[in-house]
């Protein structure tokens, strides 16, 4: 399970409400300390006044756009890792955010697991977290950096969604989560197929991890799922 040393603290800069709920319930369910700014100017002041471990970084913001502020970041003299969000794909524009001082690029829509693997390379870089790269749950043992799944030694062929699944599952053995909570965190918040797609990756999950007895993930009705270690 993710291990950090100290709660890092993320300021997240976005004007979008429906993002910045997004990033904010996911990353403090993480167990990360997150302050929010609407604007450019109130996210710099911000940093005046505290200190944070890592910045989200919107560029197009009501005031100041994102370029600007990280500019301004860096003039500083704060060396703090800038992750820039941004709607713009051309390749000139994360080339500029990039020569902006941002360390990470992260287009949008994205994933809540990418986001999240973004943030924890770069917390990585400054020494902020150590991760434990396998995850044994009973038989079932789970290794994040090569993505292959045992259950008692045998190799489990799972696709980038069942695996992303699997991880949260493993990670928060108990916790129940919502179908819309699992759609935001493993396929993205803007992701419109409908949250039954949730319910067909659960069954193909259990197919390949043989639980079809359920007694693995667990069907909390009208809630959602909750994954229970073998007993």
């Amino acid at each position: 399970m993710l291990v950090m040393n100290n709660k890092a603290n993320i300021l997240i800069i976005e004007d979008d409400p429906v993002i910045t709920e997004f990033l904010q319930t996911g990353l403090k369910y993480e167990g990360y300390k997150v302050s929010v700014s609407n604007s450019g100017k109130d996210g710099l002041d911000m940093l005046r006044q505290d200190t944070f471990n890592l910045v989200i970084l919107d560029i197009m913001l009501p005031d100041i756009d994102g370029f600007d502020v990280c500019r301004r970041i860096r003039n500083r003299g704060l060396n703090i890792p800038i992750l820039m969000l941004t709607v713009k794909k051309e390749v000139s524009d994360r080339v500029k955010g990039l020569d902006s001082g941002a360390d990470d690029y992260l287009t949008k829509p994205f994933s809540f697991d990418e986001l999240l693997a973004r943030i924890r390379a770069l917390l990585r870089r400054i020494g902020k977290i150590r991760e434990n790269k396998k995850i044994q749950a009973g038989s079932i043992l789970l290794n994040t950096e090569t993505r292959e799944v045992r259950r008692e030694g045998q190799l489990i062929d799972l696709t980038p969604t069942e695996f992303s699944l699997l991880e949260l599952f493993m990670r928060y053995p108990r916790r129940v989560f919502t179908r819309e909570t699992l759609l935001n965190r493993v396929l993205g918040y803007e992701y419109d197929g409908g949250t039954n797609i949730i319910d067909v990756h659960v069954n193909h999950l259990r197919n390949k991890l043989d639980d079809t007895s359920h007694r693995l993930i667990r069907t909390i009705y009208g809630v959602g799922y909750a994954f229970y270690t073998e007993e």
